[in-house]
């Protein structure tokens, strides 16, 4: 791993170095399941930082154009709902989805594949919506490029959505020629690859269904640039750690399911804190799931050599297979009587990491761990095209902004993020995701299903873990826009004023206490 960690009197600084991460060194922030002798004071309420500080040009011009394309698309007379519920229970925090329960198949109905009179009538009213903005913004050119941009980009939406895919095919080579992901304003970056995302889409629609090959080599690499370059990664591990911790206490002999271990960065930290804790270390087993078995034993590999430099009795045990396909063979996980189970699950975009997400489900409430640790997007990735499509580009328009904000447009560092993971994640959420393609639909929200359902219970995250997310946040200059809010159980991390990703944790009603 390439940082290093150290503690000294209630601060963390995070010092890169050009070592392996098996050089992980030997301090390591964590705390111990006892409250009382936090060395840490808790941080104070957040969630006022950044309210102050105003939306970026992108993000609002999403939104704006958004709730045009809701007013516009025919209603059915039985609509109730306004946009008044875009607000979430938290006050400073805008869900990235955007509500797209309001654009469901039912608004668009009225129009046919061949209604293209009422499609051009919709297109030149958010056309003249766009130019009023304009005038009345005074934008620069700049600016006047990248609204023409995000305006254009909804009319092919709504076509593709209508399967009018002539008239999208037209528009996406309209913007083809007009955006590129090396523009200099994020705009016409972010435009560039929902067209080219979108565009995969319309091919695949004539052709047949295509699933792209997965360069994982390339995707770990830029997952470590992005964990270097912005807290989103650092927030996940750390607080997913601590509730593993917590979970943990007095335990001697611990299991740890890891969905999708992909270089296994975030266990390092807790191998150290586990080897060094008050009452002993305990026997660690972990179980890796992944497609790559290469990747997979070079992983174990590392986490052996670690765990056997901190003396820390350790044994890795790989599973080259998603963890959905497996719901009918749980003893494949191999958990042991006596052993306490966590599983986790940072959830992503870049590849369908664990297949069927009810069967998945299902394994997991076999295995009836003591904890689960769900670390997810804040954004819907099921329903209709149009839906996925909305709360998508609210969502990386975000992303895209909060790099922006420290970043120049020409960083090698973020293109490389931009490119190898947000691309990708797009491209599989427009292009590849959705029922009609897949033949099964994703969970709205992981979360949601998990409580839900009688068999599991949320554990609030603690006070501790919060603790660890406002470490990691601090890193990062206010002035960069990021921000925590503490509710519901869950901590989020967002940008400015919307949640880009929610940690939660849970418990198996029948698990082995």
């Amino acid at each position: 791993m390439k940082e290093k960690f150290e503690m000294a009197h209630g601060t963390m600084n995070m010092i890169q170095s050009h070592e392996p991460w098996t050089n992980y060194p030997s301090p390591v922030v964590g705390f111990q399941n006892n409250p009382t002798s936090n060395p840490f004071p808790i941080p104070k309420p957040i969630e006022n930082r950044f309210v102050t500080l105003e939306r970026s040009e992108l993000s609002q011009w999403v939104e704006h154009i958004t709730k045009q394309l809701i007013d516009d698309l025919p209603e059915p007379a039985a609509a109730t709902t306004t946009t008044d519920t875009l607000q979430t229970s938290e006050d400073y925090f805008v869900p990235s989805s955007l509500s797209t329960d309001l654009i469901s198949p039912s608004k668009i109905s009225q129009r046919s594949y061949g209604d293209h009179d009422h499609e051009l009538q919709w297109g030149n009213e958010l056309q003249l919506h766009a130019d009023n903005n304009i005038r009345a913004r005074g934008m620069s050119k700049l600016d006047e490029h990248g609204l023409s941009l995000i305006t254009l980009l909804f009319e092919c939406a709504v076509a593709i959505s209508v399967d009018n895919l002539p008239e999208a095919h037209r528009m996406l080579l309209e913007l083809s020629q007009m955006a590129s992901p090396y523009g200099p304003s994020c705009a016409e970056r972010v435009v560039a690859y929902f067209a080219k995302a979108m565009t995969s889409r319309v091919i695949n629609s004539w052709l047949g269904i295509c699933s792209p090959l997965v360069n994982y080599k390339s995707i770990h690499s830029a997952f470590q640039v992005f964990n270097t370059i912005s807290p989103f990664i650092k927030f996940a591990h750390f607080t997913s750690n601590q509730a593993i911790l917590e979970a943990f206490h007095s335990r001697d002999r611990v299991h740890i399911l890891d969905l999708d271990i992909m270089q296994g960065l975030q266990w390092p930290a807790l191998f150290h804190i586990l080897a060094t804790r008050m009452e002993g270390p305990p026997q660690v087993r972990m179980t890796g799931v992944g497609t790559s078995l290469e990747n997979l034993m070079e992983t174990g590999k590392q986490l052996s050599n670690f765990a056997k430099r901190l003396g820390l009795s350790f044994e890795f045990h790989p599973i080259v297979r998603k963890i959905g396909d497996i719901d009918a063979d749980a003893s494949m996980v191999q958990v042991r009587r006596g052993e306490t189970l966590a599983v986790h699950w940072l959830q992503h975009s870049l590849y369908d990491a664990t297949g069927p997400d009810w069967k998945t489900m299902r394994l997991i409430e076999e295995l009836a761990p003591r904890i689960v640790t769900l670390v997810e997007q804040d954004m819907s990735q099921s329903g209709s095209f149009l839906d996925r499509f909305v709360g998508s580009l609210h969502y990386y328009s975000t992303m895209f902004d909060s790099l922006e904000s420290y970043l120049p447009s020409d960083n090698p560092s973020r293109h490389n993020v931009e490119h190898c993971l947000f691309y990708r994640e797009i491209n599989n959420i427009l292009a590849i995701g959705g029922p009609a393609r897949s033949g099964e639909d994703k969970f709205r929200q992981w979360r949601s299903e998990l409580g839900g359902r009688n068999g599991f219970m949320q554990v609030g995250m603690s006070a501790n873990s919060m603790a660890q997310a406002q470490l990691i946040l601090n890193m990062f200059p206010p002035t960069h826009g990021y921000s925590l809010v503490q509710g519901d159980g869950t901590i989020r991390l967002g940008w400015k004023d919307t949640s880009l990703y929610v940690a939660s944790a849970w418990t198996c009603s029948h698990a082995s206490r």
